[in-house]
């Protein structure tokens, strides 16, 4: 049995094990969930206390970790307010160095503008200066050629057919005549040699320092007047010069043509004729000395090249000559030696009859020895006096001539004394 006592009265009571346990229990249980609340209590004011400490602590320290990162982050606002203040700064001052490179430019390129459109003004001021110098120029030379045009219609109106081709010919001859001391090695004369059945009417030729012939020209002038019923053509007239320029062994063959006046054809300029016949031109009079100098410098560059082409060929003709000469002279040889040994049998032959003619000869020379000196004795024994005895005159001048031999040597021998 247990025993228990009241904590009010103080009365004790017995109990047994069970009620003992029930009651035990019953207090534990009791004084358990009141410790366990009082803990509870305690422990959940503990733990507010804590969380206020806590979150106290951690307010502390959060607002000193702000203050901190605020310090830091407004002074990295500030820095970064520098930089941007500089940045501005910077851009304002790239800004205004660009807008100073941009003025520049923009003037530059005004300057150039402006000297590009001046220089635009210049070239068309000039262009129009020229188109208007070119247009009077031609209008001078087309004023000059109607002129010409005029006058020689005019000219070949008053004259006959025969006159105007004799009046070309003159013209044509007048003008080489004037300009001649530009042409100081050549010859221009008429072609006057009909033997080949036909001629020109003037051949010209040119030649070097050397006397090497440096071109020649075949002319042929041709004109007709207005009134001449059947009208010639220029192609009437180039087969019988081509033919003319083979003949007389000339290098070009050049019409001088008044025909066919109103052909822009012929009116051009120089017309080279030479896809139908070799070397030949057909032109208005005025073309007549620009053609010759444009001949004769295209010869004169031609003629070196020539100079080397006959040396080779002369080259080839030398060697092939060679071989002919050494075989031609084999065959001379072999000739002249069979000429030459009859010749030299024959010569002993009169070699010998020579030695018998020169024996007589030396007979007769012998007698005729002799007779020379008879001759001679008589030479000698025939004297003066000889000569004088039956001659007055002789023996009176030997007598002087005695007698002034005498007088001067007596006149020096006084002088040496």
């Amino acid at each position: 049995m247990n025993e228990l006592k009241c904590p009010k009265c103080g009365a004790v009571f017995q109990v047994n094990e069970t009620d003992y346990e029930s009651i035990a229990r019953q207090v534990r249980d009791k004084e358990f969930e009141k410790a366990i609340k009082t803990r509870e209590e305690q422990h959940k004011k503990e733990e507010e206390n804590a969380i206020k400490l806590a979150e106290t602590t951690l307010e502390n320290k959060l607002m000193g970790k702000l203050s901190e990162m605020e310090k830091q982050y407004n002074e990295k606002l500030n820095q970064k307010a520098l930089e941007i203040t500089e940045l501005k700064s910077k851009m304002q001052i790239q800004e205004k160095e660009t807008e100073l490179i941009i003025k520049s430019k923009v003037a530059e390129k005004e300057k150039e503008i402006d000297h590009l459109n001046n220089e635009l003004k210049s070239n068309e001021n000039r262009f129009l200066l020229a188109e208007k110098t070119l247009r009077e120029t031609y209008e001078v030379k087309i004023k000059d050629k109607e002129e010409q045009i005029a006058y020689y219609k005019d000219f070949k109106a008053k004259q006959s057919t025969k006159m105007i081709g004799e009046s070309l010919e003159q013209h044509c001859n007048d003008e080489f005549n004037r300009l001649r001391p530009l042409f100081k090695n050549a010859y221009f004369e008429k072609d006057n040699d009909i033997k080949t059945g036909s001629k020109g009417d003037f051949i010209y030729r040119d030649f070097d320092e050397a006397g090497i012939e440096i071109t020649s020209i075949m002319f042929e002038m041709k004109n007709e007047g207005d009134e001449t019923a059947s009208k010639h053509k220029n192609e009437d007239f180039l087969k019988e010069l081509d033919k003319d320029r083979r003949e007389k062994k000339c290098e070009y063959a050049v019409l001088v043509s008044l025909l066919e006046i109103d052909s822009e054809y012929y009116n051009s300029g120089i017309v080279d004729m030479s896809h139908r016949y070799d070397k030949m031109y057909v032109i208005r009079p005025q073309f007549f000395i620009p053609l010759i100098t444009l001949i004769r410098g295209i010869a004169i560059h031609s003629l070196e090249y020539k100079k080397e082409l006959q040396e080779a060929q002369n080259q080839n003709v030398d060697i092939s000559n060679f071989e002919d000469n050494i075989n031609s002279f084999k065959q001379a040889f072999g000739r002249n030696y069979r000429i030459a040994s009859e010749k030299f049998q024959k010569a002993i032959d009169e070699i010998d009859k020579t030695i018998d003619h020169l024996q007589k000869t030396r007979d007769a020379l012998v007698s005729s020895e002799n007779n020379l000196r008879l001759a001679n004795n008589k030479a000698e024994d025939l004297t003066i006096k000889k000569l004088t005895s039956h001659n007055e005159t002789m023996k009176k001048m030997f007598d002087e001539l005695k007698n002034q031999k005498k007088e001067e040597a007596t006149s020096t021998i006084g002088t040496d004394l």
